[in-house]
Parts: structure tokens; sequence; C-alpha cells
């Protein structure tokens, strides 16, 4: 029982920084933009269903971020091998919700996780900071601070 207890506080803990950091960074938009690589997006960075012309409510955007951070959670959870402290994994998670679970799956980022090498690991965030080939002031900022919560404990 404790365990499972535990358990459930480290997936709570791990929502609640997750959800503060992307919120943050994502910022709330209840009308369908075009991100900067052009593609559809609404909510807290959206981009799964969102469509030109599309609006929801504070409230649809708040369910659909939870939802859309479980997904990131269960990518995180499914490709990582090691344990991670809470801070690292809502670091992975954030990052995760940004690029998606398929390019965290052939990165160098988990190849170096789930081979022990966390430092190293955690130093990969910094280079995921171009989208379409541009480099963006918030990725910066964003992986400065995943990195930096990924890096706790070390």
């Amino acid at each position: 029982m404790l365990n499972k207890r535990i358990a459930g506080y480290t997936l709570a803990a791990t929502i609640s920084i997750a959800t503060a950091v992307v919120a943050s960074f994502e910022g709330l938009r209840t009308t369908a933009y075009l991100d900067p690589i052009g593609i559809p997006t609404i909510c807290y960075g959206h981009t799964a269903t969102a469509k030109i012309g599309d609006s929801k409510t504070p409230a649809e955007c708040k369910e659909q971020l939870s939802k859309d951070l479980l997904i990131a959670i269960q990518d995180v959870e499914s490709r990582v091998k090691v344990d991670m402290t809470v801070e690292r994994r809502a670091a992975l998670v954030s990052f995760v919700y940004n690029v998606g679970g398929t390019k965290f799956g052939s990165s160098t980022l988990l190849k170096k996780l789930n081979g022990g090498y966390v430092r190293g690991a955690c130093a990969e965030l910094s280079k995921w900071v171009y989208a379409g080939g541009v480099k963006l002031k918030g990725l910066v900022t964003r992986r400065a601070e995943e990195r930096a919560l990924c890096e706790v404990g070390l």
C-alpha cells in the first residue's frame, strides 16, 4: 500500500511541476493559431487536433493540457529504463510535450539517460532549441529550465 501511495505522490508531483513549466512556456491561447513553424496550435501548445478557426474555453484548455501531459508521461515512462527524480521526470515530460514522444524515443538524450550518463543526458536538452531550422529564444529559455530541473540532485 505504501509503495502505491508513494507512486501516486510521485505522479502528482510530476504533473504539478510539468504543468507549471508547460503552461508558463506555452501560454494560454483559446483561439487556434499557427506556431513559429506553421503548425496549428491551441490552448497550452496543443497541436494534435488543433485547426485554424477552433476556439476553446480556459476550462477546456486546462482539461486538454491534463490529457496531453498524461500522454507525455506515458511516453517518458515507456522509454526511460532508469530511476529518475521527480524533477528529472517532470523536465522530460515538459520536453516530450514540446517535441513529441517519437523524437524523444530516437534521441541521444534518451540513449545517454538509459545508459546511465545522466549529466550528459540532461546536457542534451540544450541542443533542442531549433524549430524549422531557426534557433528560438523561447526554446533556449525553456530548455535551460528543463535542464536545470533535470540536473536536480546531480
